[in-house]
C-alpha cells in the first residue's frame, strides 16, 4: 500500500525521472533495478531515490532492487496517470505546433485533443492531430471535449486573458510557456516554464565554469 504521507514538492518533480528510467528498463527487458542503478540513470544519488519510493511504500528487495512493473504502476497512479489525460493548446505558432507534434505526449498519457488560436489564417488548419479553432469557442470546447490540462503558448501579453479564460471554463490546471508569469486561484494548479530564463541560468553556469578554468590555468 502506498504511503498516507504528504509526498514532498521536490520527491513529485523527481518522480517523472524515475518513470522514464524505468521506461527505458522495460523495453530493454529488465525486470529489477537497484537503486544505485536506478539513480544513477536518473541523475540523482541512491540515498535520495530510496528516501523518494518510500513516500510510495515502495522499499525494494535487498540484494534484488525495485520491480520495474510494479514501480511503474505505483508512479503512474501517484501522478495520476492511470487514465489519459487530455490536453488543449492555446497558440498555433511554431512553439505550439512542435509540442502537439511531440510524440512523447501519448507515451505518457497525455492526449492532445483540442487547439486554439485567435488568429484566423490558423482556424481550420492542422496543429499535429487536432485542428485549430477559435478562442472565442474555447469554453464550450473545452468542455465538450473534457481538457483536464492546458497548455498556453501565446505571446506573453494576452497569456494572462487566456488562463482566465480557461479557469473559467474549468480546466485545474495549466502549463504556461508565455514568457511572463500567469497569476491563478489556489485551487489551479500552474508550472511556468520560460525558455529565456533557463537559457539565462544556462549561460550563468557556463560563464563561471569558463571563469574558473581560466583562473586554474592562471
Amino acid at each position: 500500500m502506498a504511503s498516507a504521507r504528504r509526498i514532498p514538492e521536490a520527491t513529485v518533480a523527481r518522480l517523472p525521472l524515475y518513470l522514464r528510467v524505468l521506461g527505458e528498463a522495460a523495453t530493454e527487458r529488465t525486470t529489477t533495478l537497484s537503486s544505485d542503478v536506478l539513480a544513477a540513470r536518473a541523475g540523482v544519488n541512491a540515498a535520495q531515490v530510496r528516501k523518494d519510493l518510500s513516500f510510495l511504500g515502495s522499499y525494494g528487495t535487498r540484494g534484488v532492487g525495485y520491480d520495474v512493473d510494479y514501480l511503474v504502476r505505483q508512479i503512474n497512479r501517484q501522478l495520476g496517470l492511470d487514465d489519459d489525460r487530455r490536453v488543449a493548446i492555446v497558440g498555433a505558432g511554431n512553439l505550439g505546433q512542435a509540442l502537439a507534434s511531440y510524440a512523447g505526449f501519448p507515451e505518457r498519457g497525455f492526449q492532445v485533443v483540442a487547439a486554439f488560436d485567435a488568429d484566423p489564417a490558423k482556424i481550420g488548419s492542422r496543429l499535429g492531430s487536432t485542428v485549430v479553432s477559435a478562442v472565442t469557442d474555447m469554453p464550450r470546447i473545452l468542455r465538450e471535449k473534457d481538457v483536464e490540462i492546458a497548455i498556453i503558448t501565446t505571446p506573453a501579453s494576452v497569456a494572462q486573458g487566456v488562463a482566465n479564460a480557461l479557469i473559467k471554463a474549468g480546466v485545474g490546471s495549466i502549463l504556461n510557456f508565455a514568457p511572463t508569469t500567469v497569476i491563478v486561484p489556489s485551487q489551479v494548479a500552474v508550472r511556468q516554464v520560460d525558455l529565456g530564463i533557463e537559457l539565462q541560468i544556462l549561460s550563468f553556469y557556463h560563464h563561471h565554469i569558463d571563469t574558473t578554468a581560466a583562473t586554474a590555468g592562471s
